[in-house]
């Protein structure tokens, strides 16, 4: 059997593929009702109505639950790297958003010489790696500590 075939039987791969799919359709669909205008830049971007992303990785987490039970380690794994991503689709990816609106209206505002108002935006988006680290062994740690 060839990968594509294969592909094409992989229940959970079609359902995540379907899921994607139809989230950047409508995206594309509001942007055409809401521009009165096609741009294909919609349908490969990144955010917009809905976010693809949370569809995405909330089908997959469904997809694993129903195939392997929602008690398994499987839907596990997947319910956390959903709720990961979907976290970070509205926290972190929505601030780098504002900084670049806010980046924006200052060429814009040096361009036009005029001021700009911007509320302050949050400006730690990441970790240090002493933070990361600290993180993963507190995870490690309590990871050895419930399967003992």
């Amino acid at each position: 059997m060839d990968f594509f075939s294969a592909l094409g039987k992989n229940q959970m791969f079609l359902t995540v593929s379907i899921s994607w799919l139809l989230a950047q359709t409508v995206k594309v669909a509001i942007g055409v009702i809401r521009e009165k205008r096609f741009n294909f830049k919609w349908f490969v971007g990144t955010g917009g109505m809905p976010s693809s992303h949370a569809a995405t990785v909330s089908a997959l987490a469904v997809s694993v639950g129903l195939t392997f039970g929602f008690s398994s380690s499987f839907f596990a794994m997947a319910f956390f790297f959903a709720f990961i991503i979907m976290f970070d689709a509205q926290g972190v990816r929505r601030q780098s958003g504002r900084q670049a609106e806010a980046l924006n209206k200052i060429i814009e505002d040096i361009y036009l010489k005029r001021g700009i108002k911007q509320e302050r935006l949050i400006e730690l988006l990441g970790h240090t790696p002493i933070q990361v680290f600290a993180g993963a062994a507190l995870g490690v740690l309590v990871a050895l500590f419930c399967y003992r």
